[in-house]
């Protein structure tokens, strides 16, 4: 298993932060691979909520996942497939003076055996895609409501 982690700091409250990250069908606006993410499981969002979004990026694909953590507004994580590989993604939010500090955490395990030994090659590109998208993330929050303050 390969772990990686990125922050960034948003110059939003962390209770916007959060219920936008919580609102899963948000992905497609700040993660470039997604086209779609829709609820699978009935009721709101929370720990066991089910989804499905489909990936562009590197090739075309419907992945499922689950949620395993949602306490607002300072924690939320998920768990299921990314791409080869089935990941554990957990997101850590903290206030800071200038907003909210986002830690997200990332396990990956390749999907079968045969993609084990890629695996570690996989890891720096993903980490850097992941940070692009969150970069993506915080140009989205900080432009479209008024900074924290």
């Amino acid at each position: 298993m390969a772990t990686f982690q990125n922050t960034v700091t948003i110059a939003r409250p962390t209770k916007e932060v959060f219920a936008f990250l919580a609102d899963f069908g948000n992905i497609p606006a700040w993660n470039y691979a997604i086209a779609r993410t829709v609820q699978t499981s009935p009721g709101q969002a929370g720990v066991g909520a089910t989804y499905r979004q489909t990936r562009t990026i590197p090739r075309s694909s419907d992945e499922d996942f689950e949620v395993t953590a949602f306490a607002p507004p300072s924690q939320l994580a998920v768990k299921g497939q990314i791409g080869p590989f089935n990941a554990s993604s957990s997101y850590l939010l903290e206030p800071t003076a200038d907003g909210t500090r986002l830690t997200n955490h990332v396990e990956l395990e390749p999907s079968s055996a045969l993609l084990r030994p890629l695996g570690p090659l996989a890891v720096p590109g993903v980490k850097a895609a992941v940070a692009r998208n969150l970069g993506t993330l915080k140009q989205l929050l900080e432009r479209t409501r008024p900074a924290a303050g």
